[in-house]
């Protein structure tokens, strides 16, 4: 394998798409290693690599989803990017 090619074929990589139902769908943990915890072809590095490779900034996001959104006054929405430090997270191998 060449070092720029990726062990995945391009029709088992993460697209937007997989992204996005795993957004829409789960209720609890929104993390990239649930998402890999939880589908048998995506790894959490592969994951990462297409978050950073897709560009999806945060007002391309907004743009697509603010329609669906049902504004009230007895409600909110809270966007959190809060990285966690893990005991484990001192040194990657």
């Amino acid at each position: 394998m060449q070092p720029s090619q990726s062990p995945l074929s391009d029709s088992m990589k993460p697209k937007r798409k997989d992204y996005c139902q795993f957004i829409l769908i789960t209720q609890t943990n929104y993390t990239l290693t649930y998402f890999a915890d939880h589908h048998q072809h995506f790894s959490h590095d592969a994951l990462t690599r297409y978050l950073h490779e897709d560009g999806l900034s945060p007002a391309t996001a907004w743009e697509r989803v603010k329609d669906s959104i049902r504004y009230s006054q007895n409600a909110c929405l809270i966007f959190d990017d809060t990285v966690l430090d893990k005991q484990s997270s001192f040194k990657i191998e």
